[in-house]
């Protein structure tokens, strides 16, 4: 472990790095704060074809203790990510503290470790696979309206739209 532990923010990007380092291509970290029906707040969520990924960051045991009252870990159908994952450093969250269908990866010296549950190729990861939970999939669509009409807000939507049709005119 690190002389002096990672913050909850430092978690989540180094998870959000992760995520698109391991084919999520699309993905989002806890500075940006989405809407979702039941007020859950992605530490790091990707999206891949077919397959999402929910990254729950923990600093403390109490940290951990305390998530399995939200509404959404209680009813589990109710949360994102069709694979889900606490990260933390060793020592804060074990394998046997996993709740079922859970997944860990440790964080030593600022890389990620998969501890267990990550799957085995990029197979194991498409839209037949079998999947540990059934994600909340409304959700998911009103975390990623929520991004885009915020990158839409402050203009950045545009701005990619129009590049985009400049791209197409140019050929």
């Amino acid at each position: 472990m690190n002389l002096i532990p990672l913050t909850h923010d430092e978690l989540c990007q180094i998870g959000w790095r992760f995520l698109q380092s391991n084919g999520f291509k699309v993905a989002f970290h806890d500075r940006f704060k989405a809407w979702t029906p039941y007020g859950e707040q992605a530490d790091a969520i990707g999206f891949r074809n077919g397959a999402s990924c929910l990254l729950e960051a923990k600093c403390s045991r109490a940290d951990l203790l305390a998530d399995r009252k939200k509404e959404f870990r209680i009813e589990p159908e109710k949360g994102m990510g069709d694979w889900r994952f606490f990260i933390s450093e060793p020592g804060i969250v074990r394998i046997e503290d996993l709740p079922e269908g859970w997944g860990l990866l440790h964080v030593v010296k600022g890389r990620v470790k998969k501890v267990h549950g990550w799957p085995v190729g990029n197979c194991d990861w498409c839209v037949t696979a079998k999947k540990p939970f059934k994600a909340n999939k409304q959700a998911e669509c009103d975390y990623m309206f929520s991004a885009l009409r915020r990158l839409d807000l402050h203009g950045h939507l545009n701005r990619c739209m129009k590049d985009y049709a400049d791209f197409g005119t140019a050929r």
